[in-house]
Parts: structure tokens; C-alpha cells; sequence
């Protein structure tokens, strides 16, 4: 929330200020006020926040809110647009990108829109603000797949513990999920890594010389899974020469 962001904001920002850093802010449109982004240009961020849609934001693009004329394609038609825009409470004009989708099946299209001091193209704005929605799907996978927010210790200095393994685990998940996995389970989520590939059951047969570990091939096939052990295999560092 944008509520109070000036005692979160400062004391992050105070830390990078003297850095020779390229700096930059994502928000959604709770960040959308002018005293926020007189901030973030007063200490050198550059932006890209999300504007709720208005009339007159609307009007800017009118020409883009008009049906495509022919026949609907089967894929998603989206059009950008970048104008000048000033609200009542701004002291100033800004730059503000605007995104229209037209969805087979749907008879109006999505806006968006999005105030920014990035002086690329608009498709380009629109891809860096969409990483800000990409990161919360990190922050929602942890939570789910990890459970990283199950801190019940009554100590502060055991949860704080507690957090930094559970963001361990979290790395290295994704550290097997980016560099162990086949192309074609590549995509799998870390709850799905989680249900189908660490937390399953398994019946282990001991013989003289060897232990067998059977498991069912429902979840993860006997091919797929010896290729996910031969990519674990393969990280091993190289034997020096004797």
C-alpha cells in the first residue's frame, strides 16, 4: 500500500544514494500520487506506476477504443500510445503510456495505463512495468509452495531463522528448477516441483549388495526422471587431472 510509503521509501532509498546505480521504481496504481513522483524525480528513480483510467485518459485514445474493422483474428490484436498528460493535483505535465487489447470474444477492449519517466518506446515501458507483476508471482510462489510466511515462533530471532531458511530452500529450488530441469517440465511451478518430485512417497527394498528405491511413475515418468538425476549429475565439477 501507498499509505505511509514515505517512512518505507526513505530509508530504502538512503541506502542506494550514494551509489553509482541505475535506479528504478515499479508500483500499481496505489502509488499513483504526485507526491510520490515528485520524490522519485527529486532523487533520480526512474518510474513506471500505474494510472486508473479516466475520462480523459480515456478521450487520449479514442482512436484506439474503436473496434479493428474485419473479421476478429484468433489472437490477442494490442496497440500503445504515449501522450502528455496533466490531473488537477499534478503541477506538471507527464508522459503516460497506454496499453489497449482487444481479446477474441470480447466486445470491448482492456486498457491500461501507466505514468512514467522512461523515455523508451511504449511497448518497452509496457514490458518493464509488467515485471512488476512478475515479481509478486515470485513473492505468491514462496508463500504457497514454500510456506515462508508460517512464523510462529515467539521469538523475533527465531522466526528470523526460521525466514532465512525457508528463503534458502526457495533458492534452491529454483536453482534446480533453472538448471536441472528438461525443456519440457521447465515451466513447473515450485508447488508442482514440491508435489510431484521432492514431497512423494517411495518403498525402499533392501537386497545383499544394493537398495532399491521404487516409486510410482504416475507423477514423474521413469525417463524423466532419470534425466532430471543425469542434469544433477552434470554439475559436478570436472575431476582434476591426477
Amino acid at each position: 500500500s501507498a499509505h505511509g510509503w514515505r517512512d518505507v521509501l526513505e530509508p530504502v532509498m538512503a541506502r542506494y544514494r550514494d551509489r553509482k546505480l541505475r535506479r528504478y521504481f515499479r508500483g500499481d496504481a496505489a502509488f499513483a500520487s504526485p507526491d510520490i513522483y515528485e520524490f522519485l524525480e527529486a532523487e533520480g528513480y526512474t518510474y513506471a506506476i500505474r494510472l486508473k483510467a479516466n475520462k480523459v485518459l480515456q478521450e487520449s485514445i479514442g482512436h484506439l477504443l474503436t473496434r479493428p474493422v474485419g473479421r476478429p483474428p484468433n489472437h490477442v490484436r494490442r496497440f500503445h500510445a504515449s501522450f502528455n498528460y496533466q490531473a488537477g493535483s499534478w503541477g506538471r505535465k507527464r508522459r503516460v503510456v497506454a496499453k489497449v487489447e482487444w481479446h477474441p470474444g470480447e466486445l470491448v477492449p482492456r486498457v491500461g495505463f501507466i505514468v512514467t519517466n522512461l523515455s523508451r518506446p511504449a511497448e518497452r515501458v509496457v514490458a518493464f512495468y509488467n515485471q512488476r507483476g512478475k515479481a509478486e508471482q515470485y513473492i505468491k510462489e514462496g508463500k504457497n509452495a514454500i510456506k515462508w510466511t508460517r512464523l510462529s515462533c515467539r521469538k523475533f530471532r527465531d522466526n528470523e531463522v526460521r525466514l532465512q531458511l525457508h528463503a534458502l530452500a526457495y533458492n534452491l529450488a529454483n536453482f534446480m528448477r533453472t538448471l536441472v530441469l528438461p525443456n519440457e517440465v521447465e515451466h513447473w511451478s515450485l508447488t508442482t516441483l514440491r508435489e510431484k518430485l521432492i514431497k512423494i512417497g517411495a518403498k525402499v527394498v533392501r537386497h545383499g549388495r544394493y537398495i532399491t528405491f521404487q516409486m510410482a511413475e504416475v507423477a514423474i515418468p521413469r525417463t524423466l526422471f532419470a534425466n532430471i538425476l543425469r542434469l544433477i549429475d552434470g554439475l559436478r565439477p570436472a575431476p582434476l587431472p591426477p
